[in-house]
């Protein structure tokens, strides 16, 4: 019968999640942002528009919802940019990392023998820019625990194939 151990773990030692450095979101997604913020804004403007047009009760406050209109806009594009900015993966040997957010950061790293499905997902802008978004899922979920937008197809093809190698990997040494 063997004794029970139970060590303390010098947390100080363990390595840093913050000392890896990041593979950043592909340039051009930026501009699959700012078309879905410029269509979203678009269609508010349109029906703010119209119900200034229509409704005779409304149009004394036109100016102030416009001067609303305009820095929530602005709010949101730079927020947007900043998230953009921030946003970052990477694939170590033993784990997958995902960072984003604008006002706070965010950092999920997820072991891959946890993984348990990836998909490849591709917007029609985001097709014609040649991106895709990488979904990772674990066990016990409906929706993707990381989702990893902006990456070049063949390279979201290729971290597919080596989250699936990982996948069927370990379901080798389960066995």
């Amino acid at each position: 019968m063997e004794n029970f151990t139970n060590e303390t773990i010098d947390t100080a030692s363990l390595p840093r999640f913050e000392d890896v450095e990041l593979t950043p979101l592909q340039p051009s997604y930026i501009n699959v942002i700012r078309l879905n913020i410029g269509i979203t804004f678009g269609i508010i403007a349109i029906v703010c528009g119209a119900g200034f047009y229509f409704i005779e009760e409304l149009q004394p406050y036109w100016l102030p919802v416009a001067i609303a209109y305009v820095a929530i806009l602005l709010l949101t594009i730079i927020i947007a940019t900043v998230r953009f900015r921030n946003s970052g993966f990477a694939f170590r040997k033993h784990d997958v990392i995902y960072r984003n957010g604008a006002i706070a950061l965010t950092t999920t790293i997820i072991p891959y023998n946890r993984v348990q499905h990836v998909a490849i997902e591709e917007g029609w802008l985001s097709r014609k820019l040649g991106l895709a978004e990488v979904d990772i899922f674990t066990a016990g979920g409906q929706k993707s625990d990381i989702q990893i937008p902006g990456i070049e197809k063949g390279q979201a093809e290729r971290i597919k194939q080596l989250l699936m190698g990982k996948i069927l990997k370990e379901e080798a040494d389960e066995q």
